[in-house]
């Protein structure tokens, strides 16, 4: 789950991370207000979106004044912001956070992330701030520092400050600088986040180590435990569709293509979108029922494809394990005749009850074409596609 860079900072601040005095705006009246608020001559009006590259899209704006802030407000809010993380159809710009301009000296780069690899949270570091991590990493990897962190003793602060010493943060604000990661690991795991990201930190005027920005992403599994994160999720930043799917507890996810996926297990839902493609067809979702799908589940998972005008036909690749292919069958049957079904549907069912599966499947007076494996399927359903 992603939240906002306003509230990223609002929870770093309850760990001593140093952010700028900051407030959300809705209005361009409250935009204005939050800005008499500030203590500055200089106002930074950032559109709240859940993308990076804001900047370049020009979604950060430097006012000077009351009146900039307003012109800066009415023309981002309500604006569709296009980045590189948006894709083309880009986001609406719905709120604003304005805050104090900041007399930054230099700007870094702190995050933390979960290293597959190593099995621990590593925090990364460079002294080329306010770019993408992604960019100095193919260009400049000499100037990324990290650090991997024991999760019996967490990061410790000889590992902080030898970052902050190889990033070159002027040796009078390395304590500060300590500080801020120390209180940054802390928040990740206290939080149980999968990112978080100060891009960029910046060392101030007057002698201040202080997060410009934060990208905070939390461990959906995780939020049973967090009421307050779960709190923070803007739900007009997320797809509808996958709205719809967590309620079910699915895993959906949607894609450019036509061709709609219904499978359990997330491995062989990447098998199937691979072998979709190998025969020229474009999967629509990548939709992973669960092992312990019931028939009400099948049955929503079946209308959430069914919900998508660019799906022109669907897939279902069921391979019976812990789930029976009867219960699949019946969830099928169900929401085809519930929802009324009108595109091609290939079914290929194999596993725990797959005859009675079939049966059930055959017996529906529904247009069904059977498949006899993976391959057999996804050729089948790319060709009727088409």
């Amino acid at each position: 789950m992603n939240i906002h860079e306003y509230q990223g900072k609002e929870i770093l601040k309850q760990y001593g991370v140093a952010v700028p005095n900051g407030k959300v705006a809705f209005t361009v009246d409250e935009a204005v207000e939050a800005a008499k608020a500030l203590n500055s001559n200089v106002y930074v009006v950032k559109a709240q979106i859940h993308a990076g590259g804001r900047g370049k899209a020009g979604g950060v704006k430097i006012a000077k004044s009351l009146d900039e802030v307003r012109t800066y407000a009415q023309e981002l809010l309500g604006k569709v912001l296009v980045t590189h993380q948006t894709g083309p159809e880009g986001k609406e710009v719905k709120r604003l956070l304005i805050e104090e301009g900041c007399d930054i000296k230099k700007e870094y780069y702190v995050g933390l992330v979960v290293d597959r690899k190593t099995s621990r949270v590593v925090m990364m570091a460079s002294e080329e701030g306010g770019t993408e991590i992604e960019e100095v990493a193919a260009k400049t990897p000499e100037k990324i520092f990290k650090a991997v962190i024991d999760p019996a003793v967490g990061l410790l602060p000889f590992q902080a400050r030898k970052l902050a010493f190889s990033i070159n943060i002027p040796k009078e604000l390395v304590n500060k600088a300590v500080k801020f990661m120390m209180g940054l690991y802390q928040a990740f795991v206290d939080k149980d986040c999968s990112i978080a990201e100060i891009n960029p930190l910046v060392v101030t005027g007057d002698g201040n180590v202080m997060a410009l920005d934060a990208k905070l992403n939390f461990d959906s599994n995780a939020l049973y435990r967090h009421k307050d994160v779960l709190e923070l999720r803007d739900l007009d930043e997320e797809d509808p569709k996958e709205i719809e799917a967590s309620k079910y507890d699915l895993n959906y996810i949607a894609l450019d293509g036509n061709i709609g996926c219904m499978v359990n297990g997330a491995g062989l839902a990447m098998a199937t979108m691979d072998i979709i493609k190998f025969y020229g067809g474009e999967p629509a979702n990548f939709l992973d029922v669960g092992g312990g799908a019931t028939t009400e589940k099948v049955t929503a998972a079946f209308k959430l494809i069914l919900s998508d005008e660019n799906v022109k036909g669907i897939f279902v690749n069921i391979f019976g394990g812990i789930m029976k292919c009867d219960v699949i069958a019946e969830g099928v049957v169900e929401a085809a005749k519930e929802v009324g079904l009108d595109r091609p549907l290939v079914v290929r069912l194999e596993g725990t009850n797959v005859e009675l599966g079939k049966k059930i499947l055959n017996e529906s007076g529904l247009n069904i074409v059977a498949a006899e494996s993976m391959a057999d399927g996804a050729e089948k359903i790319v060709s009727l596609v088409k």
